[in-house]
């Protein structure tokens, strides 16, 4: 890791885990990335998240899944996709409940037609317990899923963003289709109440794949 990553106040980085993390995502990315741009998301998804997370030894493993989903959205950036496969992105404000069971149904119900990321404007330390267990009352296990910062990369990597309640926080980029999603806040609802955003999720969410299938052929 970096001088940069020494010098935080404040911050005692695994550093050795760091840069192990750095090493296998350089091997990932061999050929998209300098060894330079790596370390830098590396190091910048393990303090953005820190900031926020409470379950500190953990921070290393999140921060790579956290850095490999950016650097996958950044390398998608750099060209067109030719999969054929719908990037969409759920926002909401904490990350935390609405985002993440939009993004949990629509892995489910989309399979390998979508590919699925959440971003919190004001990210919160953990999923909500209560979303969790609705979620898995219909068979979507979210239990590993954690909040993650928005960030410019995974907008810019999106065909779709979806927001849910955090106003004017999504940065707009030309070519993207933006939705906003009246869904009511799971936070501290009772699980009957989460029960039915769920199912309001889910309507909504079989309505946008809906629209992605392929028009029927002459």
């Amino acid at each position: 890791m970096t001088a940069d990553a020494r010098s935080l106040p404040g911050l005692l980085l695994p550093e050795a885990a760091l840069h192990r993390l750095a090493d296998q995502l350089a091997d990932r990315f061999a050929g998209v990335f300098a060894r330079e741009t790596i370390d830098r998301y590396v190091l910048e998804s393990y303090t953005a998240l820190a900031r926020t997370a409470t379950v500190t030894p953990h921070l290393p493993v999140l921060a790579g899944r956290f850095a490999t989903e950016r650097l996958a959205a950044l390398a998608r950036t750099k060209g067109p996709g030719e999969d054929g496969v719908r990037e969409v992105l759920f926002v909401c404000v904490q990350n935390a409940g609405r985002s993440q069971m939009a993004a949990g149904l629509m892995a489910a119900l989309g399979g390998d037609r979508v590919h699925v990321r959440t971003a919190g404007s004001r990210p919160a330390a953990g999923v909500d317990p209560t979303v969790v267990e609705a979620m898995a009352e219909v068979g979507v296990d979210i239990s590993a899923e954690f909040p993650k910062p928005l960030t410019d990369d995974v907008v810019r990597a999106a065909d779709v963003v979806v927001t849910m309640g955090c106003g004017d926080a999504c940065p707009v980029h030309p070519g993207k289709r933006y939705l906003d999603w009246q869904v009511r806040d799971p936070a501290g609802l009772p699980l009957p109440e989460v029960r039915a955003i769920r199912a309001d999720l889910r309507t909504r969410v079989s309505a946008l794949l809906a629209e992605f299938q392929p028009a029927p052929t002459a």
